[in-house]
């Protein structure tokens, strides 16, 4: 009888120990997953992109979107379709230095407050595309790699991205880069073909800076140096 005894008063000493270390572990788990910082984390939030003159990207504002330096060419604009045909645009670069292209505007996916971030998932469109095709003025990745207009938009699958792509520290520069499923990113270049300067899937990023649409032409400082 007294080692029965002793035998009941140790199984209940395990269970009091075990429903303690329990309790003990929930309050634990519970304490972590409201309180992030326990873990040594913190929020990580998105660098907003900026403008030429520091300003962060707004979404619905109209952007061009300029060659680093200022030599190597104007603003982004359409074309007709490299195979002859008119529809669907292709998205060039004008050559012309002192044509800002035409104003792009961005759309992040998911994220909707306001402003556009580094790395996020967007719809780039030229909201002011003639209407002689009946595509949306939308970017996506066509024939031959290059970009046409004709996207649908709010595609979790084909997206673009800005990333940050800084060559002169005063200066934010970016590249455009396209992403497919959950394969690796692809920059967006110029091909150069016959003359004309094609955005398209590439090695070499086309490195850019963005000025805000206002009417005038965009101002741009490099190293220190003045250029227009």
């Amino acid at each position: 009888a007294h080692t029965h005894t002793l035998k009941k008063k140790k199984t209940i000493s395990i269970t009091m120990k075990t429903t303690f270390l329990l309790l003990l572990l929930s309050f634990l788990l519970f304490a972590l997953s409201t309180n992030p910082i326990l873990l040594g984390a913190t929020e990580d939030v998105l660098d907003p992109v900026l403008d030429v003159a520091g300003e962060e990207l707004q979404t619905g504002a109209g952007y061009y979107a300029s060659p680093l330096i200022w030599a190597w060419g104007g603003g982004l604009t359409l074309a007709k379709n490299w195979n002859g045909s008119i529809c669907p645009f292709n998205v060039v670069q004008s050559p012309f230095e002192v044509n800002n292209g035409i104003p792009l505007i961005f759309s992040p996916i998911l994220n909707k407050e306001g402003v556009v971030r580094v790395s996020t998932d967007l719809d780039i469109m030229f909201p002011g595309a003639p209407k002689l095709c009946s595509d949306l003025p939308i970017w996506k990745i066509g024939e031959r790699s290059f970009v046409t207009l004709g996207g649908v938009g709010g595609s979790i699958i084909d997206r673009f991205r800005i990333v940050k792509h800084n060559v002169f520290p005063a200066l934010p520069s970016y590249k455009l880069v396209f992403c497919r499923a959950r394969m690796a990113c692809q920059n967006i270049g110029i091909f150069n073909e016959n003359g004309i300067r094609y955005l398209a899937l590439s090695h070499e990023p086309y490195v850019v800076v963005f000025g805000k649409a206002q009417g005038s032409r965009i101002r741009k400082i490099t190293d220190g140096h003045q250029i227009y």
